[in-house]
């Protein structure tokens, strides 16, 4: 089948009912699909992937509904972020979640246990649309623009909550004991 095709390209056969070629978008994206709900709802991994299954369905079925086919990992990852604020809503369980987030990432040289409980409860008091835009951005390398993008927030808002969650973060690792 030809060198490598562009998301563009998949996409447009895709609409044209190849279900191979949304097989192999869903391949592409997934994995960076799954990180981004993992951040999101902590350790649940799971719960991820569940999630992850839920908006490559959604999107299967609405894919006419995608303007920028060249944009389909942001549009993803929007359907995702649908997808992940309606659990939240029905479930509040953020704490434990990114307490065993924390748990199993990596965290860098010289973070002890109780800084790595600061920062799950610093997580866990973030506002979810603060908690996706620090996920994107400071986890997984996004730029703000495809964060907002991706979480259909204005550029300067995903900004401001990137901002606000770095400082928030900080202060958790030891910036104040103001608390």
């Amino acid at each position: 089948m030809g060198g490598l095709q562009t998301d563009a390209e998949l996409v447009s056969r895709a609409l044209a009912g190849s279900d191979a070629a949304f097989s192999r978008l869903v391949e592409r994206h997934q994995a960076a699909v799954r990180a981004f709900l993992r951040r999101l709802l902590g350790g649940g991994w799971a719960e991820a992937d569940d999630l992850a299954q839920e908006a490559f369905l959604a999107a299967w079925a609405s894919l006419r509904t995608l303007k920028d086919p060249a944009g389909v990992r942001a549009w993803l990852c929007g359907i995702a972020w649908r997808k992940a604020q309606d659990r939240i809503r029905s479930s509040r369980r953020g704490a434990a979640r990114d307490a065993a987030w924390l748990e199993t990432v990596e965290t860098p040289a010289g973070i002890s246990p109780v800084e790595k409980l600061a920062l799950a409860a610093a997580m866990a008091e973030l506002p979810p649309d603060v908690r996706a835009c620090v996920a994107l951005c400071l986890a997984d390398g996004w730029s703000h623009g495809e964060a907002s993008l991706a979480l259909d927030l204005p550029l300067g808002t995903v900004k401001s909550h990137v901002a606000r969650g770095r400082a928030r973060l900080l202060k958790a690792l030891g910036g104040s004991d103001d608390a």
